[in-house]
């Protein structure tokens, strides 16, 4: 997956005659604060110089797993939103992931440090329609209060951030804000799925509905140390590739994700966790399935256009 050409060219000009050096060097050290210093409440990026370089490093990726969890959501059910509040929106990469899903009128994007505002407000300017008046507003997840409505709200790589004593609060802020739709999408890592399952219990009990991924909305059948998580290629531009100091067109950016309705929505039979393995005449697949089980499917020609779209599947995937 690429981001959209429009914000391709925006990161190239905002990115144009710097220091290549110094923000490898800001690109690593961004890297450590992430792996080590998140879920403390921490201020991980405040400067200009930082706000870009994430912008470069971490937009492709957020973006990625924003636009295939979002598009996940959008198979299940009738909703198509048409105002978006994105929070703790970053440089915007999840607000132009759902720009190109949907029709959108309006925008508002929420974020905390104002270095990573300004950088996200010059990269929409080289977008259309509500991108390019899209709001942009300081606002902190972890503060009480009620947030601003819209009919879709996202929240991307945002609650792993916060301190664990406010995060019940944070997802009952975000659910309330939520007029049709909630998305929260976190890193694809035992921590992150624990942190959905535990916002999946709460919200499914103040009355929300699953769109995706879980095909039902039972108790959660991942148990042990295994965790329900999903993959996206990412593709890497050449600034992309000298920042992260890497030789590969891409990277695979795991991701875990729970998408909430407030309407009734369809539910897949079963819903892909992991790379298919086709045999022949057979695709074996591990998943979780409408009845609450999880486990190995196999599925052969006689399943018909069952057996067509295991072919094609891939993890993610709704059969």
């Amino acid at each position: 997956m690429e981001l959209p050409f429009a914000l391709r060219g925006a990161i190239e000009e905002m990115s144009a005659g710097r220091d290549r050096e110094a923000w490898q060097a800001l690109a690593a050290e961004l890297s450590r604060r992430y792996r080590s210093e998140s879920g403390r409440g921490a201020r991980l990026v405040t400067s200009a110089e930082e706000a870009a370089v994430y912008g470069v490093t971490r937009m492709p990726a957020t973006f990625a797993a924003a636009a295939a969890a979002l598009g996940q959501a959008l198979e299940m059910c009738p909703a198509r939103p048409e105002t978006l509040l994105d929070v703790g929106a970053g440089t915007g990469a999840a607000t132009w992931a759902a720009a190109g899903l949907l029709d959108l009128r309006a925008i508002t994007c929420l974020e905390r440090e104002e270095a990573m505002r300004r950088v996200g407000e010059e990269l929409m300017r080289a977008g259309e329609g509500a991108l390019r008046t899209a709001q942009w507003r300081e606002g902190d997840l972890s503060r009480e209060g009620p947030l601003p409505k819209a009919e879709l709200v996202v929240a991307a790589y945002v609650c792993n951030e916060l301190e664990e004593a406010v995060r019940p609060a944070a997802v009952e802020r975000l659910w309330q804000a939520a007029e049709r739709m909630l998305l929260i999408v976190e890193p694809g890592t035992p921590e992150g799925f624990r942190q959905l399952r535990a916002a999946r219990e709460r919200l499914l009990s103040a009355g929300a509905r699953i769109a995706a991924p879980c095909p039902h909305e039972g108790p959660c059948p991942v148990a042990g140390d295994d965790w329900c998580h999903f993959t996206c290629r990412v593709a890497r531009s050449r600034l992309h590739k000298a920042l992260k100091a890497a030789d590969a067109p891409y990277e695979d950016e795991k991701y875990a994700f729970l998408a909430l309705v407030r309407e009734p929505c369809a539910h897949a039979g079963a819903r892909v966790l992991r790379h298919p393995v086709a045999g022949k005449g057979h695709v074996e697949l591990y998943a979780c399935r409408a009845d609450g089980t999880l486990g190995p499917m196999v599925v052969s020609k006689r399943d018909g256009a069952v057996y067509k779209a295991a072919r094609k599947a891939a993890s993610g995937t709704a059969l």
